[in-house]
């Protein structure tokens, strides 16, 4: 193992890879993707048939409610045992594997798959630790994903990690040099999931990647980017798949209770598959999302707000800006010097303080006409969030502890990652 990882809570891992099969049928999309759309999860089982797939490895959150989940798991768990014991996989020993994945927009977004180790990962807001949750993790998310990694030998990640990469050190030295790489899939997506393409990373690349990445954590890099030279060092934040990545950190720790070090940094459940994507790539695009909310009196919200953010104005300027819809109304509001890194962060931190006290719901929204459209209406009201700067992330992060929660959207719900790499989380 080069030691140089160990620095890095990142790490070549032994990857399973399914061989032998057809590669279409085998990926299938992360769990959490389509849960109101039960036709979507029904077009994959009528694609998949009976071909070995990722779709009998997973269970979709669709389904976590259902009154047989607990057959369902063992029926997982099973099936992954009698994959492994039927051959239906080939093992990359301490493997990194770069992917070109074709977006359903054309954009090709760029990864690396490793495996991060869970000590070095941290989801309480404020943490100083190397990989950390970019929004607050709702604890009550993780047992029922719990109950499905307890008893499974192995794990299909759909975890993305951003790394702050402007210079494009890390992961684009592979792009470049992909041609010459050896190939190990390349095929079409089910359901509008666009194409990939995958290479094995070869030693030489990966202490490559080591050095490039060890240099993002130096102080003159982190003053440079954040004006925070002496801050503990960000170098992943969690993009997607936080809860799942959260549900293998508890089930780690139930595990190591009892060890020393040595036998902890034993455990294959000490570790866990992710994708390493640069927050830069030109394919990830960080899309706002709105708020609306229902069942409350606008003139008199406006009046809260106002007396909260005394020299808040109507109108755009500095500080945070954020556009106001209601019936018969919409404007732009700024609230100059603001206390938050974002936008976002200002217009919750109201709302939750306002809806506690006053009462209304809130909806997420994604789009400006849903979001106007919904807000005109009588006792709703709509606001409109400016998208947030893909420098932001990390430097807010870093000085909020976490961003509000549904700051933004990472693409397409077809876009997330496909379940096609695994690997063994027991002995």
């Amino acid at each position: 193992m080069n030691e140089k990882f160990r620095k890095l809570g990142f790490y070549p891992a032994d990857i399973l890879l399914p061989k032998d099969c057809d590669m279409t049928k085998w990926a299938v999309v992360a769990c959490d993707q389509f849960t109101s759309e039960p036709e979507y999860w029904a077009a994959v089982e009528e694609t998949v048939g009976e071909a070995p797939s990722a779709l009998r490895l997973i269970l979709p959150e669709a389904r976590l409610k259902d009154d047989n989940v607990d057959e369902q798991i063992a029926a997982i768990n099973g099936t992954m045992q009698r994959y492994l014991d039927e051959g239906i996989f080939t093992c990359l020993q301490e493997s990194l594997i770069y992917i070109e994945r074709t977006q359903s927009d054309g954009r090709v977004r760029h990864g690396l798959i490793g495996m991060v180790d869970l000590e070095q990962y941290d989801f309480t807001p404020g943490s100083g630790a190397l990989i950390r949750a970019t929004e607050g993790t709702v604890l009550d998310r993780i047992p029922p994903r719990a109950k499905v990694r307890r008893g499974a030998p192995i794990e299909l990640p759909h975890v993305m990690l951003l790394i702050d990469d402007p210079k494009r050190t890390v992961i684009e030295p592979l792009t470049s040099a992909a041609d010459g790489m050896e190939a190990l899939y390349d095929f079409d997506l089910m359901q509008h999931g666009g194409h990939i393409r995958a290479f094995a990373v070869s030693k030489a690349q990966q202490d490559a990647v080591a050095d490039a990445l060890l240099h993002l954590t130096d102080r003159e890099e982190l003053e440079a980017k954040y004006g925070a030279g002496d801050a503990a060092p960000l170098l992943f934040a969690v993009g997607d798949g936080n809860h799942s990545l959260a549900t293998a950190k508890a089930c780690y720790e139930e595990q190591k209770k009892g060890l020393t070090e040595e036998e902890s940094r034993a455990l294959p459940a000490r570790y866990a598959l992710v994708e390493v994507v640069n927050n830069h790539d030109d394919a990830l695009q960080f899309e706002p999302i709105h708020r609306v909310l229902f069942g409350v009196d606008p003139e008199h919200l406006m009046h809260k707000f106002r007396q909260l953010f005394p020299n808040a104005y109507e109108g755009r300027g500095e500080g945070h800006t954020i556009g106001v819809v209601y019936e018969g109304y919409e404007a732009c509001v700024t609230v100059p010097d603001p206390m938050m890194q974002l936008a976002v962060g200002t217009l919750q931190s109201f709302l939750d303080r306002y809806i506690r006290e006053f009462g209304g719901e809130v909806d997420y929204i994604h789009g400006d006409d849903v979001t106007r459209q919904l807000g005109a209406e009588r006792d709703n009201m709509g606001f409109l969030l400016p998208a947030m700067g893909k420098e932001q992330l990390f430097k807010t992060v870093m000085a909020d502890g976490v961003l509000p929660r549904k700051t933004f959207s990472m693409g397409h719900a077809q876009d997330k990652r496909y379940y096609i790499e695994s690997r063994r989380i027991v002995k």
